[in-house]
């Protein structure tokens, strides 16, 4: 029995990390895919309005989204960092960046997604 015990140990410590290691993966892969809607949906919001959307919740108001997506390595909806559009004569929010503090499994700041 305790052959066994020891095996069952050692495979644990084993597939572990890598079970670990794929969970951080996906919440970056869930990220970009994230980010890729927001941007799309952004950009289609500017084609219909010739304006952009003054916040990501009226892409929710209009019908553009049905929620404000989360991020999944904050696991929230708030800390998305809006980036205002650079025209000075227009206003609203021309592009979105993750709010997540720190360096993905390839050593990139999530600011840089």
């Amino acid at each position: 029995m305790l052959v066994v015990l020891t095996l069952v140990a050692l495979l644990m410590t084993l597939a572990l990390p890598r079970y670990f290691g794929s969970l951080e993966r996906s919440k970056e892969t869930a990220l970009q895919e994230n980010l890729k809607v927001l941007r799309v949906t952004i950009d289609k919001f500017y084609a219909d309005h010739a304006r952009y959307p003054e916040t990501l919740e009226e892409l929710v108001e209009r019908k553009y989204l049905r929620s404000v997506p989360f991020d999944p390595v904050t696991e929230t909806e708030r800390t998305w960092i809006t980036i205002p559009v650079q025209d000075a004569d227009k206003k609203g929010i021309a592009d979105v960046k993750s709010g997540a503090r720190g360096k993905d499994s390839y050593g990139r700041a999530y600011e840089t997604y």
